[in-house]
Formats: structure tokens, sequence, C-alpha cells
């Protein structure tokens, strides 16, 4: 009988999953709560896009340092920080107009602000909330590679990574609901006080592998089974490795590029779908409760499937990065659907949110496979700081989205024809993914470890 060499990993990625379930719920408050708090305070659009782009920008910059901060302290110190600084900036945004009226008064004396309190405090507590969640996604990848072989890594990252998908479907479901009953302040309240329950099971169970008492040593070896660092040089891990050496290497710009590239479009969704159901059809609060969840559900199959799409090549004999662009290149081809979601909306508001689903869902597939090539080319001590670069550009590319949609969003409403602004920014939507893939292979044709 052949002993099991045991699953203790797992527990691992489900904390993962749990995180980032707990981010992306945090991060979706906002955009659920859009209509009444424009209502409330009169925002407009491009107001809106402002307090959105402060999130994305200041996420943006956090995560280069994100990375950095997280390669230093270790995945267990560098994840505690994280979740308790978002946490709390999750549940700040129940007192952003006092917040706001306070900046204005300590900044007000210079004329450096001259926008209302309102957008102000949201402001102020969107940059709090991205400064912590940025070290969500540099922690879970360098986690996965710490704990799972290179061929299980795109699943696991696929797995975690759907808990974004579970958040964006728990967000509709619940915040609308909080909100009815006890008010916009109590949604940001509850929902960010759920991190902290969350880091009493990541202090309780998470150890670097080696120091893990809860893993077998067949568990330990089968997780090092392809680590060249551990077989070849087991000090490399401590190396502080600059970012300007790793601006030099290809696999570093492929990375950026796609996620530049790929990134806005899950913001956009994130972000704004909330938006296009309130001005296309006309459905808000509870209304926009099952076509969200209904749209979110359908980005968990993307997440796990192409997750595990790649392995479908590797069982074929191809080596793992030509496995991994290969399925990258079949996702990228997917979310061209998205282009006939508004020419059949006329028809029932169904066909742009299941259309969008299946894009969504495919940006989900999309994501598990780009982030583990950070892992499939590059050695541990420098994975935190390669995502955080590439996450920094990703945010990049997602503020300069949200801005546009913005603008374009108040244009053609003013023209009286808004659906010509969702037509365009879709159309981005769905052409994004092979933009970004014909880049990469461009970049980095075939496999090719670097080697620091």
């Amino acid at each position: 009988m052949i002993k099991s060499i045991g699953k203790y990993r797992w527990t691992i990625c489900s904390l993962l999953f749990f995180a980032t379930t707990i981010n992306y719920l945090d991060r979706q408050v906002l955009s659920l709560l859009k209509p009444s708090l424009e209502a409330e305070f009169g925002w407009t659009n491009s107001q809106y896009a402002d307090i959105a782009s402060a999130f994305q920008f200041t996420y943006a910059i956090s995560m280069l340092f994100a990375g950095r901060i997280i390669d230093q302290l270790g995945t267990k110190r560098g994840f505690i920080w994280a979740i308790v600084l978002w946490s709390l900036g999750a549940i700040i945004h129940a007192w952003a107009v006092p917040i706001g009226d306070g900046l204005l008064k300590i900044l007000g004396w210079i004329c450096i602000v001259s926008v209302p309190a309102s957008v102000l405090g949201f402001i102020f507590s969107r940059m709090v909330l991205a400064v912590g969640e940025s070290g969500n996604f540099p922690g879970a990848i360098k986690a996965t590679a710490e704990y799972f072989p290179k061929k299980e890594r795109s699943l696991t990252t696929g797995i975690f990574n759907s808990g974004a998908n579970v958040g964006a479907i728990l967000a509709p479901l619940s915040v609308p609901w909080i909100e009815s009953h006890y008010g916009w302040e109590a949604a940001f309240l509850i929902i960010g006080g759920v991190g902290f329950i969350w880091l009493v099971f990541w202090l309780i169970f998470y150890e670097k592998p080696e120091d893990q008492t809860r893993m077998t040593k067949e568990e330990l070896a089968y997780i090092q089974t392809d680590d060249e660092m551990i077989k070849s040089n087991p000090d490399e891990k401590y190396k502080n490795i600059p970012w300007v050496k790793l601006l030099g290497y290809n696999q570093t710009w492929s990375f950026i590029s796609g996620k530049f590239l790929t990134d806005g479009v899950w913001w956009f969704f994130l972000f704004w779908l909330p938006a296009f159901l309130k001005d296309q059809y006309d459905m808000q609060g509870t209304e926009i409760m099952l076509p969200l969840a209904v749209l979110y559900s359908l980005t968990m199959f993307g997440s796990i499937g192409g997750g595990w799409f790649p392995t479908y090549f590797i069982y074929k004999g191809y080596e793992v990065y030509a496995a991994r662009m290969k399925a990258m290149f079949v996702i990228a081809l997917i979310p061209l659907l998205v282009l006939i979601a508004q020419p059949l909306g006329h028809l029932t508001f169904w066909f742009p949110v299941l259309l969008i689903g299946i894009g969504a869902s495919a940006h989900q597939a999309w994501s598990a496979n780009i982030f583990t090539t950070v892992s499939d080319l590059f050695p541990k001590s420098a994975i935190g700081s390669v995502v955080g670069m590439g996450g920094m550009a990703g945010g990049i590319g997602g503020v300069l989205i949200t801005k546009v949609a913005g603008a374009l969003f108040d244009h053609y409403k003013t023209a009286g024809h808004i659906e010509t602004g969702y037509t365009i920014m879709f159309t981005f939507c769905a052409v994004a993914y092979l933009m970004a893939w014909f880049i990469m292979i461009s970049l980095v044709p075939k496999y090719k470890q670097v080697v620091l």
C-alpha cells in the first residue's frame, strides 16, 4: 500500500481562499452602495470615479512595496499587517464624512482641497483600504510557491483566486440587506470586521513549510520536488534583489504588460456593473442582488477551471510554461463574447449579465494563470517583488480605465445615450486579453527560468 503524503498544503490553500474572499467583499461594498451614497451626497459619475481611482492608484503604488515588504518580513508576518490594515480601512468608511470634514479643516487653510467632505473622506478611507489590500496577492502567491510544487500552483491559484468571486457574490447578497435594515454605515462596519476573525486562524495554522509541525516529511519532500532554489542554493531566499535588476528581465515585463492591459477589466466589472444596471435598466438596491450573484457565480467556474486548464496540456506532453501560455490563448478568446452584450441588451438585461459574466469568468481564468507565470519563471526570493510590480502596473491600468469610464459616462449621459459609453468600455474589455497575450508571448516565447 502506498503511503499518503498528506494534504496539509490544502489547509493553507483554504486560508488563502478565505482571505481573498474577505479582500473582495471589503472592496465591493462601496460599489453596491453607490446609488444610495450618490443620492445622499449628490456625487457625479466623475466624483465616484475619483473615489474609485484613489483606491486603484494607491493600490497600484502599494503593490510595489507590499511585494517587497512580504519578501522581507516573510509570508506570515506580511499577511498579518496586510489584513489588519485593510480591515481597519474598511471599517473607517463608516466615518468617512467626519473624516472628510477633519481633512478639510487641516488642508483647507492652504487651499489644496476643493472637493466635498464626503468625497474627500471616502477617498481617504479607500486609500487606507488599498494599502492593506495590496498585500493579499503578493502574500498569497508567495505562500502558494512555498506550499505547492509547480504542477499544482495554477490550480491552487485558481482555487484561492475564486475567493474573489465568492466575495463578489456575497457582497450583493449581504450589503443591500444590511443597508436596508441598519444603514450604509453598518455595512462597512460589519463587513470590515470579518477580517479579524480570519486573522485568528492564520495565526494558528500558518508556519513556513520547514517549520510546520502539522505536515508530514513526505508532503514537505513532495512540495520541494521541483524546487531549484532549495536544490542549488538554499540561501537564495534571504537575498534582497533590487527592482532595477528584476526590470532587466523580459519575464518581468511580460507579467507587467499582461497585468497592465487586463487588470482594469476586472476593476471595471467590479466597480461599474451596479451602475450599469441602474443606468440602463433602472435597477438598484435589492433588485441587483440576483443578477450580480448570477454574474459573479459564473466567475467561480473560470477561476477554478482556468487553474486546472494548463494541466490538460501538461498531460499531453507540454512543459509547464508552454502549457500555461497555450491555455491562456484559449482563455483570451472567450471575452470576445462581451462584444455582443450591448446589441442583445435591448431584449433583456439577462443577455449582458450572462455575457459579461462569461467575460469576467475568463478574466479569473486568465488571472489564475498569469499570476502563476511568476512562480514558473522566478525563484521564491523574487516572487513577492515581481507580483508587486505587476500589481502596480495593473492598478495603474485600472485607474486609467476607471477615469476614462467616468468621463465617458458623464459625457454620454448628458448627451442622452449613456449606453454608447458602456459599448465603448465593453469593446475594450473584450479585446484586452488577446492584446496582452501577444505581447507576453513576444517577450517570453518559451520557458526560461530566471537565474539571479
